[in-house]
């Protein structure tokens, strides 16, 4: 918006670029008026209407009227229009909204009314009444305009009448400012995820020696804290990301007696399959349909028809879809058949509360649902690791306990950055602010028509995934919403090639800057 100019029409070029608008709006576009070879329709109220414009340098690419002498256009097509009205003192009818194709699925629409509610809300005016296409009836209700009366128009064009209570239409105005105020867009990404002040201090702090005493006290803190949060009787830190805590978990099992289950239902199930098959382990797959979470009696099915079966490995929150799968009843399914769980936890650790006491090994990562930066692979385990010499140095987790922890270099940063979000976050309170905003999120897409990945009963908190209708272009609209202050997920091949985007409460992320997110992503998208 900062390159448009938003301001009352008053002059003779700005009422003829006006006419021509109107022309090709309500005559080519919308076809309510009959065409005329001119190219130009003068409003029959035109006299009487006060204009709010868009102009793009001196060209008008957006309009919208204001009109408070009675009879109004509703008065003729609506007999009796008082009795549909709340009780009010002096309305006005706002008309002809028109924006070119070309700027549209902009706040072009809020601008022009907040610049037409300065010219009338000052003056007493306190309901306002307008003909909505029935193609933004959405939009509408989410500015506060409530629908009164039959559909009007013809089949071609339907109207529906709406009024909006000018006292909300006048606390609507700030947000309409913030909508466009300049401002540095806040993060919604997967990873790297908001990181709180005392976590960036901490990181920013003289890195140490990774074999001297303070840097050894953080360390068992550390992984204490993370023990205390998950369940698990062991944490390993390594150097590196979610990847290589799943390479580390695949190096164990590839020491295990017997073949495994490896479950998918997403990219990052199916990525648990790559890992499988590049460390050459014996498994059966099992894949379900994107979206939705595993049959639980096809995989204890699987497990009772194959003594051979002895692990089972499955990702908890699967990143992709937004799907929260039932770790906890795969738990009791392993247990039951005496086959060891592995979990990939990486975007359910910090995000949801999750019992880990019951799998063997796990996988994290500090950024995330832990609310650090990236760098930091980790593995949770309950129960032995393959004996040293076995597995790659690096991989070998029996080193890792033999040294203490600490058989390597390891960033001091990372550690320090990683160690504050643990020891300052309260988790109970975190977890439940996720699931409650999360769910709010979700129900207000809904509301708006945008379609949601996962299903409400299976939505994981922290990822919400948004499959966008062909006709509106995933990586055009995520540059919008930029522009107007959210940086959200698209950019992944995954999501990408589906014309999926995703908005991911994870980190530190900014509660009170979400209420008006829904509103944006209609604005922009045009739903």
């Amino acid at each position: 918006m900062s390159g448009f100019h938003f301001k009352i029409a008053d002059s003779e070029g700005e009422f003829e670029a006006i006419h021509v608008l109107n022309y090709r709006t309500f005559v080519e576009e919308i076809p309510q008026h009959p065409a005329n070879p001119q190219g130009r329709l003068v409003d029959s109220f035109h006299e009487q209407n006060t204009y709010a414009i868009c102009l793009d340098g001196d060209r008008v690419v957006g309009m919208l009227a204001g009109r408070h002498e009675r009879p109004f256009s509703l008065d003729r097509k609506l007999p009796g229009l008082d009795g549909y009205l709340p009780v009010h003192h002096k309305p006005v009818e706002l008309r002809l909204l028109a924006v070119e194709p070309a700027y549209r699925k902009s706040a072009i629409f809020t601008r022009l009314m907040a610049t037409l509610a300065g010219r009338f809300t000052g003056n007493g005016y306190d309901l306002a009444l307008i003909s909505g296409t029935l193609r933004q009836r959405k939009l509408y209700a989410h500015l506060g305009f409530t629908p009164f009366g039959p559909t009007l128009g013809t089949a071609e064009a339907p109207f529906q009448p709406m009024f909006l209570d000018l006292a909300a239409y006048n606390r609507l105005v700030p947000r309409l400012a913030r909508v466009n105020a300049p401002r540095t867009a806040i993060n919604l990404l997967p990873g790297p995820v908001c990181i709180s002040g005392a976590v960036e201090n901490a990181f920013r702090n003289p890195a140490i020696s990774h074999r001297g005493p303070d840097f050894l006290r953080m360390h068992r803190e550390t992984r204490s804290a993370l023990c205390t949060l998950t369940g698990c009787t062991e944490a390993f830190l390594l150097g590196g990301s979610g990847t290589l805590a799943n390479d580390a978990v695949a190096a164990q099992i590839g020491r295990w007696p017997g073949k495994g289950l490896v479950l998918a239902n997403g990219e990052f199930g199916d990525r648990l399959l790559d890992h499988a098959g590049r460390w050459g382990l014996r498994f059966e797959a099992m894949r379900q349909t994107w979206g939705s979470t595993f049959d639980l009696r096809a995989v204890d099915h699987a497990m009772a028809a194959d003594a051979d079966i002895r692990w089972l490995w499955a990702v908890a929150s699967e990143t992709s879809t937004g799907v929260r799968n039932p770790a906890g009843r795969l738990a009791e399914l392993c247990a039951a058949r005496g086959v060891d769980l592995c979990l990939d936890a990486i975007s359910a650790v910090g995000c949801m509360p999750i019992a880990l006491d019951a799998v063997r090994l796990a996988s994290c990562v500090s950024s995330k649902g832990l609310g650090s930066y990236a760098g930091l692979a980790i593995v949770l385990s309950n129960g032995p690791v393959v004996d040293a010499g076995q597995l790659p140095r690096y991989l070998d987790l029996a080193l890792y306990r033999a040294a203490d922890g600490v058989p390597f270099t390891l960033s001091s940063n990372l550690l320090a950055a990683l160690h504050t979000a643990l020891i300052r976050t309260d988790w109970a309170d975190r977890h439940a602010r996720t699931r409650m905003c999360t769910e709010h999120l979700r129900r207000e897409l809904r509301a708006l028509g945008f379609v949601i990945v996962a299903g409400e009963p299976v939505a994981a908190p922290g990822v919400v995934t948004i499959a966008l209708p062909a006709t509106t272009n995933s990586h055009r609209l995520c540059a919008r919403m930029k522009r107007v202050g959210y940086t959200l997920a698209h950019e992944s091949a995954y999501l990408a090639t589906r014309n999926w985007m995703q908005v991911c409460l994870m980190g530190d992320f900014p509660q009170g800057e979400l209420r008006s997110l829904p509103h944006h992503l209609a604005l922009q998208a045009g739903t």
